[in-house]
Order: C-alpha cells, then structure tokens, then sequence
C-alpha cells in the first residue's frame, strides 16, 4: 500500500512541478513566513530516516539547491549559476531518496530526493531537490538512500518543470 501511495505522489510531484507551482527563489523563503531551514526541501530532525551522509564522491545538494528563479510569461523558469551549467552532459553521481514512478520492486524511471519522504500525502520539497532518473538496468527500491551515476543534464524549460536529469543511470554503492 505504502508503495502505492509514493507512486501517486510522485506523479502529483511531476504534475505540480509541470505547473511550476512548487518552484520558489531562494529569497522567497525567508520571507514566506517559513523559517529559514525549514520547510519543503530541507530534512525534518523529526524525520525517523537518517539524513543523507556526506560523500566526495557525490554532487553535493547544496550545490543543486542553490538555483534562483525567473517568471516569463507565466511559467517559472531557473537561473542556474554557472558551475551548475558546467555539469551539464558530464557524467555525474547523485545521491538521494527514491521516489518511484512506476509500479513494481525494481525501477528504471523514479525521482532522487534531497530528504526523505515522511508523509505520504506531502512534498518533500520543489524541482530545486529533485533530480529525475532514468536507469539503464533496474534498481531495486529502497527507503534507504540510493546513488546512481550517469549522463546529468541541467534543464533550462522542462516541460515537466525539472531542473535536472541523469540519463543512463547505473546504481553505484
């Protein structure tokens, strides 16, 4: 059942996002009235899942986060900086929370995460702290963090509302 409900998330998530509903500049936050360090994208310390571990090996989420916001005419676009737009078409690792698209135990198109899942009916956070994944081979499903590396591109007007993808995924320990 759990599995289920993180399928229909998920693709709430990529409808939401399609709407550019969840995208914010970084400024917005502070004054959405949402504390600084709070909120969408950021690991509850209520969360029962450990936070992501720090890894060299791995692009930081940081890094990927720090992504500012533009509206033409009515969409909402990103500004990446520019060691963002480097990383586009380089293979790239990333590490994140599995948010399936698909039914079934093992997965070739799911989201990665920058924090867990702890509601069933929440969004963990915006396009920002997503990267979109498509495997060459399945991966099996996991609550537990998972790393893949591949072909990383850097999305500039996703139909979807992504800012980022890694094509030809390969699960790496």
């Amino acid at each position: 059942m759990k599995h289920w409900i993180r399928v229909g998330l998920a693709v709430a998530v990529l409808g939401t996002l399609g709407a550019g509903a969840m995208a914010q500049t970084n400024d917005s936050l502070a004054t959405s009235g949402v504390p600084m360090g709070t909120g969408a994208g950021v690991h509850s310390p209520n969360s029962p899942f450990a936070p992501l571990q720090d890894r060299a090996d791995v692009l930081p989420w940081s890094l990927l986060t720090a992504v500012k916001t533009k509206t033409e005419k009515n969409r909402v676009l990103p500004v990446f900086s520019s060691n963002v737009q480097a990383l586009n078409q380089k293979s790239q690792r990333v590490q994140g929370f599995m948010m399936p698209l698909e039914p079934g135990e093992k997965q070739k198109h799911f989201l990665l995460s920058s924090v867990p899942l702890t509601c069933s009916f929440c969004v963990p956070g915006g396009p920002e702290s997503m990267v979109e994944v498509k495997t060459k081979t399945p991966v099996k499903y996991s609550m537990e963090p998972v790393v893949v590396e591949g072909q990383f591109a850097v999305l500039k007007d996703d139909p979807y509302g992504l800012y980022y993808r890694i094509t030809d995924a390969v699960a790496v320990k």
